[in-house]
């Protein structure tokens, strides 16, 4: 069955039960448009001295930046199935736990698809098919061009990196393009951007993150 959804996302093909297809899809159009994020981000990735290195240098990005592409879908711990539902419909994505550790709030997981080929092949292609209803369908059109940008090595160089970055600044509430390329031209302090913010982190601050946010299997 997840071979015959996954196909189908990718080519279009119609499965036996029509009707049960185009409702599933209209399913994950409305979920995503109510709990969806389509987000671009960059982490700032320089060459880093090594003098374990012949040259004495840690090769980093050459742009000096390191842009990533993400579809999410959030939801707490009592919905967390509903992800799982999610991720058998694509057939591709992880499901990753954001721990929380405060008496008040449950953790939150989250659907994550961040490969370009299968954002490319599967996720992108759904969502042109089954047009978003709201706001966010905007987010998702700029979301794509970043994407196709990407497969066409712009996000290589500093110059495309910024063509990028005002792109992305228009998604999700962004800041504006002046603070935007102060960010890249390394003129205003180190945070996190993303198509909701703009700054850069380092990537020990990455790598602290993700053991935050391991990914997990759920049972059943």
């Amino acid at each position: 069955m997840r071979e015959n959804i996954t196909r189908t996302a990718r080519a279009g093909e119609h499965p036996d039960n029509q009707q049960e297809r185009l409702m599933s899809a209209d399913w994950v159009v409305g979920f995503t448009d109510g709990e969806g994020c389509f987000s671009v981000g960059f982490v700032k990735q320089p060459d880093i001295p090594d003098p374990k290195r012949p040259n004495g240098l840690r090769k980093g990005y050459r742009s000096g930046y390191q842009v990533s592409v993400e579809y999410t879908v959030m939801q707490g711990e009592r919905s967390k199935e509903v992800l799982k539902k999610l991720q058998t419909f694509f057939g591709i994505g992880n499901i990753y736990i954001n721990r929380r550790h405060d008496n008040h709030k449950g953790h939150l997981y989250r659907y994550s698809v961040s490969r370009r080929a299968e954002l490319r092949d599967i996720i992108i292609p759904f969502f042109v098919r089954h047009a978003l209803q709201t706001t966010k369908r905007k987010d998702f059109i700029r979301f794509a061009q970043v994407v196709t940008l990407m497969e066409q090595g712009v996000h290589k160089t500093k110059e495309g990196v910024t063509r990028i970055a005002r792109i992305a600044q228009q998604m999700n509430n962004g800041k504006s393009r002046e603070s935007l390329i102060r960010i890249l031209n390394d003129q205003t302090p180190s945070t996190r951007i993303t198509g909701r913010t703009y700054g850069l982190i380092s990537r020990e601050t990455v790598r602290a993150q993700q053991k935050l946010t391991a990914p997990i299997r759920l049972n059943g």
